[in-house]
């Protein structure tokens, strides 16, 4: 079955809001679930790799966002302006979770491993949106 640029584009959009709010989701449910049973400390963990791997994913959309913008500009129009703090975001989103993480492990003494776990929920929430998108989204 074909789709139209219009009924992609909506898909697309669909998605990245799915995945955004099943990564916080499925996320601070890990950390209560986790500081329930384990420890207070190991589910705040989780919540701060949750919340890091949401931050992620938004300045990664927003990173290649821009540069699609670049990318499609047309000849002859005026090149459109992109802020330098997008080009920065998409690369320090790195240096924000080691800066996060080491601040989160050797200051407040929260489980490295937890922190790691809440980081994970991206891509668990990129199986769960997926599973979704096959079954239903694309019938």
């Amino acid at each position: 079955m074909m789709e139209t640029p219009a009924r992609s584009a909506e898909l697309s959009r669909r998605r990245d809001r799915r995945l955004a709010w099943l990564t916080l989701a499925l996320g601070f449910s890990a950390a209560a679930v986790a500081g329930a049973r384990v420890a207070p400390l190991a589910g705040a963990g989780v919540a701060i790799g949750a919340l890091l791997a949401w931050v992620n994913l938004r300045w990664l959309e927003q990173g290649v966002d821009a540069i699609v913008l670049l990318s499609t500009a047309q000849q002859g129009q005026p090149r459109p302006r992109i802020s330098a703090w997008i080009y920065v975001k998409l690369f320090a989103r790195y240096a924000l979770i080691g800066l996060v993480v080491y601040v989160s492990v050797s200051s407040l003494a929260i489980p490295a491993v937890s922190v790691l776990g809440g980081l994970f929920a991206l891509g668990a929430a990129a199986m769960v949106s997926g599973i979704y998108e096959v079954f239903w989204e694309t019938r």
